[in-house]
């Protein structure tokens, strides 16, 4: 076990012991060292079987642990700023899901607490960046071969929405994927946002605004356009297409078998996230191992998870007040200067 990369995970609800199950079975160079859950039971089953885990209800008593070396935090989003802080402290290198921190305030101390360290230790889990069909946009789009981007067309949609889901979860939750995304995909920042509410669907839980319509405008002129739909009723499912100056692309229509019987057409749509994903979470996971190993973070930064908290801050102001709300954000520090990849 001394070669490979000891983790703690904290969080052992759905994200988390998925995590823990794809460092345990899947992902090379790592093994699961430690894991924290308020809900001692859960952590427990979740890392039965698995030899040389410790099992924690508090979060520093996991990164304290014998062989840890990293940490991947699948916590709630509003326990991540305390867990990163405390990373950081300890110099451990980190792998958050989003949202890095559901408030822009509190995201904003994690970039400069980092910053203050003079090197990047936590990388924030936007899998989208490492799913294969957004990969080949992101070349396609680079290449420079469409030309300038002008729009991006995006669809979210979900199954369902769990208990508690609210309307401002919609943008601050579901569309926060589409937010990096977009920056990523077009390489610059969000500058204002604008949400329409259609009527809500009959399938829709009372009170909740579902779906919404978010509109975003960037730095250089482009718009990205967002339907997010989280009680659909028939599948998950998120597409996008960018439209350029000489051509346009589109991704996310066919990722499954196309059976046809009885005079009958169809493909089975994914019911869920972790299915849709698998693949690229499986890769960032990986290439976080692998980075770690090497002492590099090259995935999307605290600065791309704080971006990511301002658009969606702005997102819910739009959705509450009707009215085009604009992006403001604070300096860039120098650690950040640098493109992500």
């Amino acid at each position: 076990m001394g070669d490979l990369l000891g983790v703690a995970v904290l969080g052992a609800g759905h994200m988390g012991a998925d995590h823990i199950r794809r460092l345990d079975r899947v992902v090379s160079g790592a093994r699961v060292a430690a894991v924290a859950d308020p809900d001692g039971t859960r952590a427990k089953e979740a890392t039965a079987g698995i030899e040389g885990v410790s099992v924690h209800t508090d979060v520093e008593a996991a990164l304290d642990a014998p062989g840890v070396d990293a940490v991947l935090i699948a916590s709630p989003g509003p326990a991540h700023e305390d867990a990163l802080l405390a990373a950081f402290a300890r110099r451990l290198p980190v792998l958050c899901e989003k949202p890095m921190v559901p408030d822009s305030t509190g995201a904003l101390r994690v970039v400069e607490a980092e910053a203050r360290l003079g090197r990047r230790l936590a990388q924030i889990g936007f899998m989208r960046r490492y799913d294969a069909e957004y990969r080949q946009l992101k070349s396609l789009l680079d290449g420079g071969d469409l030309g300038r981007p002008l729009m991006l067309h995006c669809t979210h949609r979900n199954v369902s929405s769990p208990p508690g889901f609210t309307s401002a979860m919609l943008i601050n939750s579901s569309v926060s994927h589409e937010i990096d995304a977009a920056r990523w995909l077009l390489g610059q920042e969000l500058t204002a946002v604008t949400v329409l509410r259609p009527r809500s669907s009959a399938g829709a839980p009372q009170g909740l605004t579902d779906p919404q319509f978010v509109l975003f405008e960037t730095e250089r002129g482009a718009l990205v356009d967002v339907e997010v739909f989280v009680n659909c009723g028939f599948g998950y499912e998120v597409r996008c297409e960018a439209v350029c100056e000489q051509g346009s692309a589109r991704i996310g229509d066919t990722r499954s078998m196309a059976v046809t019987r009885r005079g009958l057409a169809g493909q089975e749509v994914p019911q869920d996230y972790l299915v849709r994903f698998a693949d690229a979470y499986e890769r960032e996971v990986q290439d976080w191992v692998d980075a770690t190993r090497r002492g590099e973070v090259t995935g999307p930064s605290a600065w791309d998870g704080y971006a990511a908290s301002v658009v969606a801050e702005a997102g819910v102001r739009a959705l509450e007040t009707g009215a085009r709300t604009p992006v403001e954000l604070a300096p860039r520090p120098e650690l950040y200067a640098a493109p992500t990849r």
